[in-house]
């Protein structure tokens, strides 16, 4: 099943992130694609208010990893973007799936090895300006909440 959401503002793109913070079950991973600004971090951001999380969430780019636990679950932020040619383990297995929370993957295809059989894709599309178009598939037991 895929559904589509488009949002006009960062703003709308934060409240969908709570949105999904208030329907995704314990253990999924996301795997978030679009281009560079598409609003991959932004959406991230809204997951992190759903879940109340105080904490500022910045892309992990340079750190590839956050884990931000002081909310009513886990939320783990992987930035796969520094990955590309990266052969060797790091351990982001262990945090891929992880039995509570949520996991979110930016830029997945660099990791693809590392991706569980049963996440949920997120294609993040630029309209211009503030518009986004998300693209919702996978999953889908949760793919239907988001459509209603």
């Amino acid at each position: 099943m895929i559904t589509n959401i488009i949002t006009h503002k960062a703003e709308e793109t934060i409240k969908l992130g709570e949105r999904l913070a208030s329907i995704l079950p314990d253990g999924i991973t996301l795997a978030l694609t679009g281009d560079l600004g598409a609003g991959k971090t932004t959406l991230v951001r809204g997951i992190a208010q759903g879940l109340g999380i105080e904490d500022v969430v910045q892309s992990p780019t340079f750190n590839i990893m956050k884990i931000y636990l002081k909310g009513n679950k886990p939320l783990i932020h992987i930035d796969a973007y520094r990955l590309e040619n990266v052969n060797t383990d790091i351990g982001l297995d262990e945090y891929i799936g992880y039995e509570t929370g949520i996991t979110v993957i930016e830029w997945p295809n660099y990791i693809a090895k590392l991706l569980p059989p049963y996440l949920m894709a997120v294609d993040i599309r630029n309209l211009g300006g503030e518009n986004r178009s998300f693209t919702f598939s996978g999953r889908e037991e949760v793919v239907q909440k988001i459509a209603l």
